[in-house]
């Protein structure tokens, strides 16, 4: 389950809350779906990402199985400050979840904001919005069963189309210990409608936790701009990203020396092919021209996208 690490990981742990307590905003790399693994986490934290969130485990799958537990989480030593984020319908299960994680991270996520009709169907992700009391007994839980008060236990959420529930919602997590809250300023029908920054300053204006803004930040302006909007803590970003892995290092688009280092890293650790040649997609899609796209994007092996980067761009 830890990857490539042996040793005890109890010291190189860390308090995330430092970050929000040093004033600045803090930058966050997104739970993404196959995309925020090790690897790529390794990448980011190379650029200025100060935090980062595995991708969403459904909890009682973790609990249960040894099998599920090796495939979805593995971390090494410079992987900190990390959370682990997990989808969950019931307060013990999630603190199980938490428990087994407890020694290898510094801090779980609960999801509220996946809108993605299966996770709905079993009670995951989204639909958590318009459960409060559950929502606020299972951080309760995990905050009474945790005995390190280091280890920090945030929730990702939508907004509901009246913002006094989403207030509502984020002032009982807050009473039952949350650490902070993340915000992604759509409602649970909104895709790419544009973010309600608005909502989430009016959140924030209304809790004395940090409050962490989501959706629609490409680049490191985007970010400085809906922290003005927002006066939010912190800012969270997926596929800006994917994008660009160096956005937060003030780069407008991805430069070379990413590109190699994700190489590198890749190999290092083993990536799958088509994880490592998605992110090479993800990555260059600004900076190559339809042509170049078409030749690249269906290379089949790692040994033929090592040469052509190596023909064309001498990565």
């Amino acid at each position: 389950m830890v990857g490539d690490t042996t040793e005890t990981k109890e010291c190189q742990l860390k308090d995330p809350m430092d970050l929000f307590r040093s004033g600045q905003v803090v930058k966050i790399c997104a739970p993404m779906v196959r995309y925020s693994k090790l690897a790529f986490r390794t990448l980011v934290r190379k650029y200025s990402c100060d935090l980062c969130y595995t991708p969403m485990i459904v909890a009682a799958d973790f609990v249960r199985s040894a099998k599920a537990r090796d495939s979805e989480f593995t971390t090494n030593k410079g992987d900190h400050p990390l959370i682990v984020q997990f989808a969950a319908k019931e307060a013990q299960v999630l603190c199980d979840a938490a428990s087994i994680i407890c020694p290898f991270a510094d801090g779980i996520d609960l999801n509220c904001g996946c809108p993605q009709r299966w996770a709905m169907a079993e009670g995951y992700g989204a639909c958590l919005i318009n459960k409060p009391e559950l929502v606020k007994d299972m951080v309760r839980h995990v905050r009474n069963q945790i005995d390190n008060p280091k280890f920090s236990v945030s929730i990702k959420i939508r907004i509901h189309e009246d913002v006094k529930r989403t207030v509502d919602l984020c002032q009982k997590a807050e009473a039952a210990g949350v650490s902070w809250i993340t915000v992604h300023g759509r409602s649970i029908e909104e895709r790419h409608q544009p973010v309600h920054y608005d909502a989430i300053k009016t959140i924030k204006q209304s809790m004395s936790i940090p409050i962490v803004a989501n959706g629609d930040i490409k680049t490191l302006k985007d970010a400085e701009n809906v922290h003005h909007l927002t006066e939010a803590d912190g800012v969270m970003v997926a596929r800006g990203l994917l994008a660009n892995p160096a956005l937060f290092a003030g780069y407008e688009e991805t430069p070379f020396k990413c590109i190699q280092d994700w190489v590198d890293i890749a190999l290092e650790h083993g990536t799958p092919f088509t994880c490592f040649h998605h992110h090479l997609m993800y990555m260059m899609e600004r900076i190559t021209s339809k042509q170049e796209k078409k030749v690249f994007n269906v290379l089949s092996s790692t040994s033929a996208v090592l040469d052509y980067l190596n023909t064309h761009y001498g990565v």
